[in-house]
């Protein structure tokens, strides 16, 4: 099924703007190294830094990792939250679609001493893990947009079809008891996540939100937990 909007044409307009600045501006970027919540992270200019607002889901991650949890990061990025998991749990996997990004997350890992208890592995979703998971960890791509290279994958999944493959699949790499922490935006289709969560038997529990205002436009961060059954 093909992914239809369900924002007003005037406010998928908004969030194009939004997003066409957001990248255009971290494309000019280069390679950066990011202080984040206590660490250093070496971001290469294909692959998507911590931004503003990823502190929000950063400290969420740090206060609901337990030491025996078996953690999955998708969408690991230069491995931002993985790194952050491995502070505390001992088996930590990391996964992205962007080879750029697992390369990146590799080093970040050595540099922050954590390599002993972090993998890093290439996936498109789930096609490369295995086993179950008492932690998972997901910082989609807000919009629903068509990327052009792999800088812009990290924000933009085509008719969300990834976040819609994890959302469904998901629930077969839980553990029982299992937990599912996302960060997500209003410059993306929130309700549509929601929604989505619902229908594949989630239970949604908010942990922290956020606004940011740029100029005229004001976006509502949030990072919540989702249970199954």
């Amino acid at each position: 099924m093909t992914y239809r909007p369900t924002v007003s044409e005037a406010e998928e307009q908004r969030i194009r703007a939004w997003h066409d600045a957001a990248y255009e501006s971290m494309r000019a970027g280069g390679e950066q190294v990011v202080e984040h919540i206590g660490h250093s992270f070496v971001v290469p200019p294909q692959v998507f830094p911590p931004a503003l607002m990823s502190e929000l889901l950063g400290r969420a991650v740090l206060d609901e990792v337990r030491k025996g949890d078996r953690v999955l990061d998708m969408g690991t990025g230069c491995g931002v939250n993985a790194i952050l998991a491995a502070t505390k749990a001992t088996d930590v996997l990391g996964v992205d679609i962007n080879p750029h990004a697992v390369e990146a997350a590799v080093a970040n890992a050595a540099r922050n001493d954590v390599a002993d208890r972090v993998t890093f592995r290439e996936s498109d979703v789930f096609g490369a893990v295995d086993g179950v998971f008492d932690l998972m960890i997901f910082d989609p791509p807000f919009r629903w947009f068509t990327p052009r290279d792999h800088l812009e994958a990290s924000m933009a999944d085509e008719n969300y079809a990834a976040l819609t493959r994890f959302l469904t699949e998901a629930p077969e790499y839980l553990a029982p008891g299992g937990r599912v922490l996302m960060f997500f935006g209003t410059s993306g289709d929130l309700d549509y996540l929601y929604r989505t969560a619902a229908d594949n038997g989630f239970t949604r529990e908010p942990v922290a939100s956020r606004d940011l205002t740029r100029g005229d436009t004001t976006v509502s961060y949030f990072a919540f937990r989702l249970t199954a059954g």
